[in-house]
């Protein structure tokens, strides 16, 4: 990757899933289609590279012919571990994160979350749907990557705390909440299938 890359995107395939039955989310199908697909649609036009971060079924992923990057450790520590692990690879000021398992996520979301933190010079950018953050979906700088460093190597894993101690600046998307459905079970994955307006 050459020194002009100042955007990366990652999404965040690395967890176990247990409420779905350890399946993994990323390569579950959802309209006929893996569930990653829908999100490196939407993050590939906002940015220069995107990882895919997976600690398991790793050649099925490197087969969406982008690079493939696990956490640091084998503990399944979490969303921070994986976006601990893209910036170590990313060679970018600026990270997008976004889970494998929301479809209805599009590029001009994206492109919200990148405009709040450039407008309000945040370290961060996290969701915000009106009610709770979403603290998965965020734009986040790659400086921040020792303090993140620090928070895990202290045995911490919430997402939200460690971003609260950060220069956070929340996006606005409680005009559609719904964008941040996410697929936990089979249960939630057949009832999005059989609703109209994720068609």
């Amino acid at each position: 990757m050459n020194s002009q890359t100042k955007v990366a995107g990652v999404i965040l395939a690395g967890g176990r899933a247990r409420r779905m039955n350890n399946q993994d989310k990323g390569l579950m199908r959802f309209k006929g289609r893996p569930m990653i697909s829908y999100a490196i649609d939407a993050l590939s036009p906002v940015v220069d590279c995107v990882f895919i971060n997976a600690n398991r079924n790793i050649d099925q992923y490197r087969q969406f012919g982008l690079p493939v990057i696990s956490d640091q450790t084998d503990n399944f520590d979490g969303p921070l571990a994986g976006i601990l692990t893209a910036m170590i690879h990313a060679d970018a000021d600026i990270l997008v994160v976004i889970p494998c398992d929301s479809p209805l996520i599009r590029t001009e979301h994206l492109q919200q979350l990148l405009l709040t933190r450039a407008k309000n010079n945040a370290d961060v950018a996290v969701a915000f749907d009106g009610v709770r953050l979403h603290p998965v979906f965020l734009v986040i700088k790659t400086v921040l990557q020792t303090s993140l460093q620090d928070y895990l190597a202290d045995g911490q894993r919430k997402v939200e705390y460690w971003l609260e101690q950060q220069n956070l600046v929340r996006a606005d998307f409680s005009n559609e909440p719904e964008i941040f459905c996410n697929i936990n079970t089979m249960l939630e994955l057949a009832e999005m299938e059989g609703t109209k307006r994720f068609g």
